[in-house]
């Protein structure tokens, strides 16, 4: 991956167009959390220190081409001042003669917060006229939203066609890191595949089957790979009609040499909720209204010794159904056992994808690992070696 970076350009009293993902969850005016706001707050800094107009881009929530109030960018903007130290106008609206206008009235050094981009559909639609209108408001292009570069949006892939652009420092960092740590791994490498569903992460299987040495298959998606075994699994999520693929992926790991680890116990409720009752049990102990909600506590304990032959983790997904407590404990006390391998410098540990990165924040262990991706879907189809259209667009062309 070639591209331009940062402090390879000139940003000094020029317009920068900086496209961010600000997408942070929000409940009832206030965010929730602010993970991504602080992650884009190194490339504020640079740009405002080095004088330059920042116009900050981004989207927010799934407006679907309508100005919704509930989806407007302005309660960003103050936690986007107070972490960054930069002056901040606002302006509720991304495109036309107002917002020319109001760029006019900034000055370089101070940053100005554009309306939701989703708020016009020409943003998902990759409209050529609408990225003009965006490029028009600017002199360079920086994409600092990695999360976003999966998708061929106006603001993505249209800028650049237009302007000299350039990776931010987030974005920097997400491909240099994914490159070392990842496209070329230490080996043996291992990897921790969870989620609710096979038929999300079939891409994903098959590429890891050829990189990995090993694969934890936890989740509901162990569900459908169980159930293809003729294990028993009750009233647990499954694709049963995805059991042949199932089967597909056994054979093509075993062809690779590539080892996939199910869970031997599991643990089960009655009802999937906060503080259900739950049983630790042996999977052939599994009764017809039990429900799959975690791996066991031999499971876990199994995977804490294996991990301990591996150089490097990739890991998307969290091994039970964390949201419900205590189905977050198989999850928490296998990221303990990374955490403590990685600060013992014995394992390189990358992880990326919305839910686990949720479940290692809520388990207070992101902090210990080599690398956690802000991205989801992104993450996923970098890992599966598909092409990203918005590191295409501004990749330098040999």
């Amino acid at each position: 991956m070639n591209f331009t970076r940062l402090k390879d350009c000139v940003v000094t009293n020029k317009n920068v167009i900086l496209r961010v993902d600000i997408n942070v969850p929000m409940k009832n005016g206030k965010i929730e959390d602010d993970t991504r706001i602080k992650a884009i707050i190194p490339t504020i800094k640079y740009l405002v220190e080095n004088k330059a107009k920042v116009i900050l881009m981004s989207h927010f929530g799934r407006p679907e081409g309508k100005k919704n109030p509930e989806m407007s960018l302005s309660p960003l903007v103050e936690r986007i001042a107070e972490l960054s130290g930069a002056k901040i106008n606002f302006i509720y609206d991304c495109i036309g003669e107002k917002v020319h206008e109001a760029i006019s009235a900034t000055n370089y050094g101070e940053v100005i917060v554009l309306e939701n981009l989703r708020f016009y559909k020409e943003e998902t639609d990759g409209n050529a006229d609408f990225a003009a209108q965006l490029a028009s408001l600017g002199n360079l292009y920086i994409n600092d939203a990695f999360s976003c570069s999966h998708r061929a949006h106006a603001s993505i892939t249209g800028i650049p066609k237009t302007l000299k652009s350039c990776a931010g420092f987030l974005l920097e960092s997400e491909l240099d890191n994914l490159q070392n740590l990842v496209g070329k791994p230490t080996k043996p490498l291992i990897s921790i595949v969870g989620g609710s569903k096979i038929s999300t992460k079939i891409d994903l299987l098959n590429a890891l089957i050829v990189k990995s040495d090993a694969i934890v298959v936890g989740g509901g998606m162990a569900n459908t790979f169980l159930f293809a075994l003729g294990h028993p699994i009750g009233k647990s999520l499954c694709e049963k009609d995805l059991k042949d693929t199932a089967l597909e992926l056994l054979a093509k790991a075993k062809a690779n040499n590539c080892q996939i680890i199910l869970p031997t116990d599991v643990r089960v409720c009655k009802e999937l909720k906060d503080n259900a009752a739950a049983r630790n049990i042996n999977l052939n102990e599994i009764e017809s209204d039990d429900i799959i909600a975690d791996i066991g506590q031999y499971s876990v304990l199994n995977l804490a010794k294996i991990l301990e032959n591996y150089k490097t983790l990739v890991w998307n997904g969290p091994l039970g159904a964390f949201e419900f407590k205590p189905f977050d404990e198989a999850t928490n006390e296998v990221a303990k056992k990374v955490a403590q391998l990685t600060q013992e410098r014995k394992l390189i540990s990358v992880a990326g994808g919305g839910d686990v990165v949720c479940a290692l924040n809520n388990a207070n262990l992101a902090d210990k690992f080599s690398y956690i991706s802000t991205a989801g879907g992104a993450f996923l189809e970098w890992l599966e070696g598909k092409s990203l259209p918005g590191i295409e667009a501004i990749s330098i062309k040999s």
